[in-house]
């Protein structure tokens, strides 16, 4: 790889990430890159309101989806470095809704054909997507429509907490607990457990234990109304894959507007946060700044737990994800062979560990050389328009964003 210095590095990202906004097949990105106790680059491209003609900014708020996850893990841990839970510990400790669970002869198959779960859920099995829970929509026919009518939207659901957790509890399993990694609300699962364990919401539990010890200022489940011309709006594209803002998530998964009173919170992918913001929980996987777990419980989190037969079988919304390159530790991507590790998830040195969001937004934490690189957009789609290919831009950037930031820097003469 050729060295550049910071400036060329910030030009050349700017113009990678531009051509694809120029295209129409994204709105814009704020990214940064930090390296070895430094931010190199923070760079900002695009549109934080396509029709208003709003930039984005260093602190434009993103909705972060699945982003959400390693936040949840790090709290969970926290509370397991306390004695407050083992892994190994069921999960009907916290949650007896789910002690006769039942699990489907086959995913599309009709919700009464089952069999007796052979074990209780763990809460090992919810940090690394092993429980047997699922998103619904993953798989169209009878379980998604109970899903859908259990659950309500995956960020804003109108569910109360308890009935929430009692209605999860209704629904089949994919698979048996601890077959293999299916992904799903397992997170949300975890987060709802945090909030019984803690005894209060879990958006002031991650406040009190990671948002306000690392400085994380601007994250959090809602916006107040000060900040809210800060945030990035909602785009997406239409059936004919035009760019434009979007009034709802994909599949009503949250509202333009969070109504006031909604107490459900998703541990899996409700938060908003900035790329600065991020960067303060992602050095935790350096070895740097403020440090929130012991060293042997960041090595636990972020080690693989799947076996060659679970990456071999393991999915998310279909895709073989860990079948090379890449295992799966608790909640985040971990780096394996880093000759066969796709940018997408993350990539660099084993041990790189990351993982991304569903509205664009990406991420990871390169222990080797100590860097973070951070990519923050929305590029909402629904499932039917992945499918047809439309939105991928957003990759393309992410990747030209990764190959130039990946490269080594050399001061300016």
């Amino acid at each position: 790889m050729n060295a550049m210095d910071a400036q060329t590095l910030g030009n050349a990202v700017s113009a990678a990430i531009g051509k694809v906004v120029d295209a129409g097949a994204l709105a814009g990105a704020a990214t940064l890159a930090w390296r070895d106790g430094a931010i190199v680059d923070a760079s900002c491209v695009g549109w934080r309101d396509v029709e208003a003609r709003l930039p984005i900014e260093r602190d434009t708020i993103f909705r972060i989806a699945s982003m959400t996850k390693p936040i949840t893990a790090v709290a969970a841990l926290m509370l397991l470095e306390e004695g407050r839970f083992a892994l190994d510990d069921p999960i009907t400790r916290w949650a007896p809704e789910f002690a006769d669970m039942r699990v489907l002869r086959s995913p599309r198959g009709p919700l009464d054909d089952t069999v007796a779960a052979e074990r209780p859920i763990t809460f090992e099995d919810l940090l690394t997507h092993r429980s047997g829970i699922t998103y619904g929509a993953f798989w169209p026919g009878p379980l998604a429509h109970a899903c859908e009518q259990a659950l309500g939207g995956d960020i804003d659901s109108d569910v109360p907490l308890d009935a929430w957790i009692a209605r999860l509890a209704t629904l089949p399993l994919i698979d048996q607990p601890g077959a293999t990694l299916h992904y799903g609300n397992s997170t949300d699962l975890l987060g709802v457990l945090l909030t019984r364990i803690e005894g209060v919401s879990l958006g002031e539990l991650l406040d009190r234990r990671i948002f306000k010890p690392l400085g994380m200022k601007d994250t959090s489940f809602t916006m107040s109304p000060e900040k809210r011309g800060r945030c990035c709006a909602p785009h997406g594209f239409d059936d004919a894959g035009r760019l434009t803002k979007r009034t709802s998530g994909p599949g009503n998964s949250f509202r333009a507007e969070r109504p006031a009173g909604m107490t459900f919170e998703s541990g899996g992918a409700g938060l908003w946060s900035t790329v600065d913001d991020y960067l303060a929980f992602a050095r935790l996987f350096t070895g740097d700044g403020v440090r929130l777990l012991r060293p042997e419980t960041i090595a636990l989190m972020t080690t693989n737990c799947l076996t060659a037969a679970q990456r071999a079988t393991a999915e998310v919304g279909g895709l073989p994800l860990f079948a090379a390159g890449h295992g799966f530790g608790m909640n985040v991507a971990v780096v394996m062979e880093p000759d066969r590790a796709e940018p997408a998830l993350c990539a660099g040195g084993a041990g790189t560990v990351g993982w991304p969001g569903a509205f664009g937004g990406w991420w990871q934490a390169d222990p080797n050389d100590r860097s973070v690189l951070i990519f923050l957009t929305h590029n909402m789609l629904e499932r039917d328009q992945f499918e047809r290919g439309i939105g991928f831009g957003v990759y393309r950037a992410i990747s030209a964003f990764h190959a130039l930031a990946s490269k080594p820097l050399v001061a300016k003469s």
